[in-house]
């Protein structure tokens, strides 16, 4: 066997590329360059499980997840075929090349990636692959540079525009409205509320099940007016705050959906975490 080298530069950050190769829907996508309907089965590409690498009829290669380091590298090791659903990793065709390693590696480079792939391959699939992967590629490109449609959420809170300022950036604050629904709680939160300031909330299951860290880089502020920031995966979110009289103000957030749950449970999370802060800031003495 031999290796193959492929690359590109994608004007995105690592984990927009990261999530455009492993999400279900964005895989199918790019992959169509190999053959219509393909897919893959895994166990959530889990480091040492089984994934397999199937085409519209359900037949394939039959391999093993080497190692997945979020964001930055994965690597395959392929096992098998399976052909109909029966899976062989013992005949002597399969023997020939069972072992062969796909890696990928993500590289940053000032905020856009580097995409690099490299495989085993034998010489009788050598011209194949030489001729799809830069389709491939160009697949994953488009699909990791294209931005989807903004989302917008609003919400009308009873207050003065000055506290729902200080209710909205105030960590200990924050800490009381920052979730979604009443099995979730908010139990840390930092801001340093200027341009280039890092912000984070710990959103986490009441029950210890779950948690995982909401943060960003604020790029613009004008004090009781508007902000902008920047999510660590490069999304981005605005939000307004405009004064209605004396005691009313609209909050209108608007922000770049993620590829992973669909557009409407994203909006109804947001939502829910808006009219949270609402109910929240109206009831603040």
């Amino acid at each position: 066997m031999e290796k193959l080298h492929f690359s590109i530069n994608i004007n995105a950050p690592k984990e927009k590329v990261w999530q455009t190769l492993w999400n279900d829907a964005t895989y199918r996508k790019w992959t169509s360059a190999f053959g219509e309907g393909s897919h893959a089965k895994t166990d959530n590409w889990k480091e040492g499980s089984k994934v397999l690498f199937l085409g519209s009829e359900d037949s394939g290669m039959v391999s093993t997840v080497a190692a997945n380091k979020p964001n930055e590298f994965m690597s395959f090791k392929h096992l098998g075929e399976i052909h109909n659903g029966v899976e062989d990793t013992t005949s002597d065709k399969v023997k020939a090349w069972a072992g062969s390693t796909e890696n990928y590696t993500l590289k940053d480079t000032n905020g856009k990636t580097e995409l690099l792939i490299d495989m085993d391959i034998t010489e009788e699939f050598k011209d194949m692959f030489t001729k799809m992967w830069p389709n491939a590629l160009k697949n994953v490109k488009e699909l990791a540079e294209t931005k989807a449609k903004p989302i917008t959420v609003e919400a009308v809170v009873n207050a003065p525009v000055e506290k729902v300022w200080e209710t909205w950036t105030k960590p200990e604050h924050i800490m009381q409205w920052c979730q979604a629904s009443d099995d979730w709680h908010a139990p840390l939160a930092e801001n340093d509320v200027k341009v280039g300031g890092k912000f984070k909330t710990v959103m986490a299951a009441k029950d210890g099940s779950f948690s995982f860290d909401f943060g960003g880089v604020y790029t613009a502020i004008k004090e009781n007016e508007a902000m902008a920031y920047d999510m660590a995966d490069g999304r981005q979110v605005s939000i307004q705050f405009k004064k209605n009289g004396a005691n009313e103000t609209k909050v209108i957030e608007t922000f770049d959906p993620e590829d992973i749950n669909p557009e409407e449970m994203q909006r109804g999370g947001w939502q829910a975490i808006l009219n949270n802060f609402k109910k929240y800031t109206e009831g603040v003495k």
